[in-house]
């Protein structure tokens, strides 16, 4: 197990696959050195220790031999979201697009990829201005493309949605039946949004090739269509959004999920020098004892905001979302008392410079 754990990070998988096929590089005796990734590598373990482990439940086994292989931690790929001023060059050179509503929507609230392409008219409310995520759209080996459960429990979810996405969705569909106008026989009605010319779901390789023509035309950096959702909590995060407003928006079963994405560093601010009276008092202070039991830190995940005296928020067991002026407020209940944070609305269209206003 550990010398195929060792062959599958150094030999290069061109060669060993034959992958050359027209003469460029391993096929003439030039390596291009194609190898795996300690991600690929750890995937490859974790699926050969659960096949083996199930083995020994049915008796087939003595011993799981994969479980005394240690395969390691890979150390996650750091994405770099777009800025600000980016996102909006990607919106100018997305307008006029069929997809515009799409690029727009995945911007602002950051939905999967199969979750946008699964989306159906059904799941919209534009009078409430919501949308429900119920299901994905996936290309699997079995049954092609076709419509799968969400990826968790927690990613089934109701959104709101800012004006600007309401207003594209409506243009959307009127697009949409223009579209099925000019079809006529030819089109397959199947309910979704986001369709092709002929009314068909869209494949998600497709789509990520029409992204990376349009990141083209943008004149921008080539990025993954998934790290759009990456951009969504970044910009939300550099607003000051709460990490668990953003978990909620994006279906998240933990909110460390989202730990690992960090609003860009600004200039640190400047450190106020002390006496040096102070700082030397400071050093001979005694330190704790480290066999004393420390307390735990409580750790709140909601940032107390009050309220103006003329609302009235009536304090209830189960979580309660309130429009109020613009803003969103998300309520719930810790320890007896209420607390209020403040929620997305308010980013969804400030890092664009728009008016972002919640529907009533």
């Amino acid at each position: 197990m550990r010398a195929l754990l060792d062959q599958l990070r150094t030999q290069c998988q061109c060669c060993a696959r034959g992958l050359d096929t027209q003469g460029v590089c391993c096929t003439v005796g030039t390596c291009c050195g194609k190898r795996l990734s300690p991600l690929t590598v750890n995937y490859v373990h974790s699926v050969l220790k659960s096949a083996l482990q199930h083995a020994v439940r049915e008796d087939e086994l003595s011993r799981n031999i994969a479980r005394n292989v240690p395969a390691g931690t890979p150390r996650p790929k750091r994405t770099e979201p777009l800025t600000t001023a980016e996102a909006r060059q990607l919106l100018q050179a997305a307008e006029g697009h069929r997809l515009h509503a799409l690029f727009q929507l995945a911007l602002h609230t950051g939905p999967r990829k199969g979750e946008l392409l699964g989306l159906r008219w059904t799941d919209l409310d534009v009078e409430t201005g919501t949308a429900s995520i119920r299901r994905t759209l996936q290309r699997t080996h079995s049954h092609g493309l076709s419509t799968l459960p969400t990826k968790t429990t927690s990613s089934e979810r109701r959104i709101t949605l800012p004006t600007t996405c309401v207003s594209s969705l409506q243009s959307h569909q009127q697009r949409q039946g223009e579209e099925r106008a000019e079809a006529g026989e030819s089109w397959q009605e199947t309910g979704y949004v986001f369709v092709t010319p002929t009314g068909r779901p869209i494949d998600p390789t497709n789509l990520t090739r029409t992204f990376t023509t349009l990141l083209d035309h943008a004149g921008l950096r080539r990025i993954r269509f998934h790290d759009l959702r990456h951009n969504a909590a970044t910009l939300l995060l550099e607003q000051g959004v709460e990490l668990v407003v953003i978990k909620e928006l994006l279906g998240h079963a933990h909110i460390g999920h989202r730990h690992r994405l960090r609003p860009r560093p600004t200039t640190p601010p400047a450190r106020r020098h002390r006496h040096p009276q102070h700082r030397a008092r400071r050093s001979c202070r005694p330190r704790a004892d480290p066999r004393r039991r420390q307390r735990p830190a409580t750790v709140r995940s909601h940032r107390p905001l009050t309220l103006p005296s003329t609302t009235a928020v009536t304090p209830c067991r189960s979580p309660v979302r309130t429009h109020l002026t613009g803003l969103q407020l998300c309520s719930s209940e810790w320890r007896g008392s209420t607390s209020l944070s403040l929620a997305v609305s308010v980013g969804y269209g400030g890092w664009l410079g728009e008016n972002a206003k919640v529907p009533s």
